[in-house]
């Protein structure tokens, strides 16, 4: 059996990934490969989360060539206090505002964003 789920992103800009991630939904570094220099892998916490950001390079990474970044592949949902707060943040901060916050039939406030790769985010509270 599974016992947890880290998510990896691969980043076609790690600056502007790290600005989303890191600046705008608050996550903390916890790891960061080399210590010094540009780095090759970052993770963050993100609550009771961990997501880890890589950039996409020509190399191959484990034997296969890496595809480019961009396009939805796959949707993020965050839970975060304010999603009202977070998607203004999100706009003045340049990032793609996909759809407003609203209330949905079960209860929870929800919005939509998209990361720097162009993958979905999903705030909720």
């Amino acid at each position: 059996m599974a016992s947890k789920l880290f998510p990896m992103l691969s980043c076609g800009d790690l600056q502007r990934s790290l600005a989303f991630y890191r600046d705008l939904l608050e996550g903390v570094e916890t790891y960061r490969f080399p210590e010094q220099g540009d780095p090759q892998f970052i993770a963050l916490r993100m609550g009771q989360s961990e997501i880890g950001l890589g950039p996409v390079s020509e190399r191959p990474l484990h034997g296969r060539p890496q595809r480019p970044a961009g396009g939805h592949r796959m949707e993020l949902c965050v839970y975060v206090d304010d999603v009202d707060a977070v998607f203004a943040r999100a706009r003045a901060a340049g990032f793609e505002a996909v759809a407003d916050p609203a209330e949905t039939p079960w209860g929870e406030r929800i919005a939509w964003i998209a990361d720097p790769d162009g993958n979905l985010v999903m705030l909720t509270r």
